[in-house]
């Protein structure tokens, strides 16, 4: 088997789960599998854009996949393709390159945005080809509408993404802060809903909702200097600070000191974070975007506002912070679905079984 997929750096949802696949032992003990890594980008702020070393990387992309498929010629090729725009071009080279070499070609999308070009004729004619025969996975049904053009029920495969457990998932749900802390952790992009949150945070203080905010995550299409200059213009500076991008210990220790995630993205998928949210008993505020609503049932694990809707956001996140019972609630509710559906072991078994099935 033949795995073109992302993994770090840089650090970021595909990426993250790229790097699971490649360390378990439950994967790789069941299939044989040579790894190419699809990625050009080194950094979060290199998505998007192009360059002459990202070229290079993309030639050695191409030479390394080429290489596999003649000498090793796979029975399964299994790819992490990005779903619209320059990337998916790029990536569905390495798609036809694997159905002239081998029969049969898994997709695994961990963005969307199919829907949205279909109606392009160049994008609908690589579509046309690059979904011919393939087997796809996603990772809820309610992704199913984005690649229903042409993908038939049969051949879709349900995958939720899955994480290890940490030694702070123990921790008490009934740990309070005198002011309540909301976190905010996700590369600083804008569709992530950055402004969004904000704009909320300014709604709090001018009502007196005592609060603090925190923003961790890398620099991404938002800088430092826009970030800070948005803060100074709200006039939160008092309430809202930014503290860099933190992992392993350092993020498991801004999950604990927080009580509320708040994740108003505008586009998404299966974001992990809010996986890492749950399994620490913290009652989550996000979007109905993707398949969120599969990680937090509205009304029970937290709450689901429209997009970009700074108001409705803002009222959730008051209603958090007045009712301290029902935040430890909906908490401990995550924490539950979360064991149930959404560790790692859950997801390298059901990874494991849907390759079986295909091969």
């Amino acid at each position: 088997m033949l795995a073109v997929l992302h993994y770090p750096p840089p650090v970021h949802g595909a990426a993250m789960v790229g790097k699971f696949i490649m360390e378990s032992n439950l994967i790789n003990n069941k299939f044989k599998i040579n790894y190419i890594n699809l990625g050009t980008s080194t950094k979060v702020n290199e998505i998007g854009y192009g360059s002459f070393l990202k070229i290079k990387r993309y030639i050695k992309i191409l030479y390394n996949t080429l290489k596999h498929l003649y000498k090793d010629k796979p029975k399964l090729v299994y790819i992490t393709l990005t779903s619209s725009g320059a990337g998916f071009f790029k990536d569905a080279i390495v798609v036809f390159l694997s159905q002239i070499f081998s029969k049969k070609i898994v997709l695994h999308f961990h963005n969307k945005g199919v829907k949205t070009k279909q109606h392009q004729w160049l994008d609908n004619l690589f579509y046309r080809q690059v979904f011919k025969g393939s087997e796809v996975i996603l990772l809820s049904n309610y992704l199913y509408e984005d690649v229903k053009k042409y993908v038939s029920v049969e051949n879709v495969h349900i995958c939720p993404n899955g994480i290890p457990l940490t030694n702070s998932s123990l921790k008490s749900s009934l740990v309070k802060n005198e002011v309540v802390q909301l976190l905010f952790l996700s590369n600083l992009i804008a569709s992530k809903g950055v402004f969004d949150l904000l704009m909320a945070c300014q709604i709090l203080k001018n009502k007196r909702v005592p609060f603090f905010c925190r923003f961790i995550g890398n620099i991404g299409d938002i800088s430092l200097a826009e970030f800070i200059a948005k803060v100074n213009e709200l006039g939160l500076s008092d309430c809202v600070c930014y503290d860099g991008p933190k992992y392993g210990l350092e993020k498991e220790i801004a999950f604990e000191n927080s009580d509320i995630f708040v994740f108003p993205t505008k586009n998404e998928c299966f974001p992990l974070v809010l996986l890492e949210a749950s399994q620490l008993s913290l009652p989550i505020i996000s979007t109905n975007e993707g398949g969120i609503p599969d990680i937090v049932k509205n009304n029970q694990s937290g709450f689901l506002v429209e997009r970009q809707d700074s108001l409705e956001l803002a009222k959730k996140i008051e209603l958090l912070i007045t009712n301290s019972e029902l935040r430890v609630k909906m908490g401990e509710i995550g924490k539950e679905n979360f064991n149930e559906f959404f560790t790692l072991d859950k997801f390298e078994e059901r990874f494991s079984q849907i390759l079986e099935e295909i091969v």
